[in-house]
Formats: structure tokens, sequence, C-alpha cells
């Protein structure tokens, strides 16, 4: 049997890159999945590539009433999620940058989008949750949260770690409701959001050559651990973080 069978996921930030990948491969494992990003056309075409098993949401997850709206709309048509995947977010190459430098306009739509963004995201799919008795939400951090790696981005990496401290306290918050809370920690890994590294060849060799493992991580990588905590099989796991960054952290 699928490892997803039964169960409705929602993956923000999914019309690409991991969130696309991720919610690929739970449709693939019995899943439906909502498809839901701001790019609402490119929402749309995503779930008409995964088929039948999807539908798309577009949703700018930094104002609230539109994430309110999503759960609501979502429930009412029969697919309120049992799993949450709190995916969405952006990195401001160009702007972010150590904080003596940092403009606070670009501050604010940092912490607006990732922090606040994952806050209400997580706000509601709390509340759908404890209607119906449990589920698993996961959220998407980054090494530069934990370590050093993050220095020349303050916003982002405070973003981040605001991101692992909230789904500590919401893990020990709603445990007694069912409610699971865990944090995956992706590396270094290529997509449509790091093209910056990715497309300079000097930069790019630097962060690999920070790998252990010796090269970049792919949308692939995330896929597994994510499977495993929106499953049952993940049933004893709230409040932690799982790095998928082939070693990067262990240094």
């Amino acid at each position: 049997m699928a490892r997803l069978t039964g169960k409705t996921a929602l993956v923000t930030g999914s019309a690409t890159g991991i969130g696309l990948a991720v919610a690929t491969r739970f449709a693939a494992e019995g899943a439906r999945v909502v498809i839901a990003d701001r790019d609402g056309d490119a929402a749309h075409r995503a779930a008409a590539g995964i088929g039948e098993a999807a539908r798309a949401v577009a949703v700018d997850i930094s104002q609230e009433d539109q994430v309110s709206a999503a759960f609501a709309s979502l429930a009412e048509g029969g697919w309120a999620p049992d799993v949450v995947v709190a995916n969405a977010g952006v990195q401001l190459f160009g702007q972010d940058a150590p904080a003596a430098d940092l403009d606070l306009d670009v501050w604010r739509k940092m912490i607006d989008i990732n922090l606040t963004g994952t806050f209400l995201t997580v706000k509601h799919a709390v509340r759908t949750m404890r209607e119906r008795g449990g589920g698993s939400i996961i959220l998407t951090g980054s090494p530069t949260g934990v370590n050093g790696e993050g220095k020349d981005f303050t916003a982002y990496s405070a973003s981040k770690a605001g991101i692992h401290g909230l789904a500590r306290t919401v893990a020990a918050a709603y445990a007694g409701d069912g409610i699971r809370v865990n944090t995956v920690v992706p590396g270094y890994t290529e997509t449509s959001l790091v093209t910056t590294i990715s497309d300079d060849p000097e930069a790019r060799a630097a962060i690999v050559g920070r790998i252990p493992m010796g090269r970049a991580g792919t949308p692939a990588d995330v896929e597994g651990i994510m499977l495993f905590l929106a499953s049952d099989d993940s049933a004893f796991a709230t409040g932690a973080l799982f790095a998928v960054d082939g070693g990067m952290t262990t240094l």
C-alpha cells in the first residue's frame, strides 16, 4: 500500500522546486495534494501535471485573509489537509546583506514572507487539524538558521532560525491534540531560488566544496524525509530538525 493513501496534503510554494517535487511524490504515494502558490497560473500548471489527485490554490502566505480563505475553501470542498508542508519562502539575493548594511525594508519583506507566512500557514493548519483529530505539519528550514552558513544573509538566516523555533514551540503546544510539527533542513539545493549561486561557477564551487558528500542537493533528495514525516511511520517524531544537507551542518 502507498504510504499516504487516504491523506490530503497541502504544500505551499509547490509550483516549482522542492515543493513541487514533494507534492508529486506525495501524490505518487497515494495522497491527494493541494498545490498552494502565490503564482496561481504556475500552481494550476503544476496540478495539471500531477493529475486528478491534485488541485491548485493561489495564496500569498504573508496575507492572513488569503491563508484563512484557502483553508476554509479546502475544508468546504472536502479537501481539508491531514498534512501541511510550509515550504514557501524567498531568498533576496542582491538585497539581503550583513546586518550593518541591511535595509530595513528588505528585512521586513523577508520576515513577512518567510517567518510570518510560515506562522500563518501553521496557525491555520493547526486550527484545521484540531477539528480532524490531528495531523502532520512539516516546515522547511535552512542550515543558515543553524550555523554561520548565512553570514551575508542576515534577514534570510534570521527568518529560518525563527522557523526552527516556531516548530519546536508549536510541537510542544499541540502534541496533546495529535498534531506533529517537524522541520526539514535542506542544505544547498539547486532550484530556481538559488540561480544566483548555481549560475556562478566560482560561487557554486565554493559552497559545494563545503559539503562533505561533494555535490549539490536536488529537490529529489528532500522528498524521502518529507514523505517519512507525512506518513504514520513518523508517529512518534515531533519538534525535531531533520537535516538533509550532505553533511554540511556537521562541520
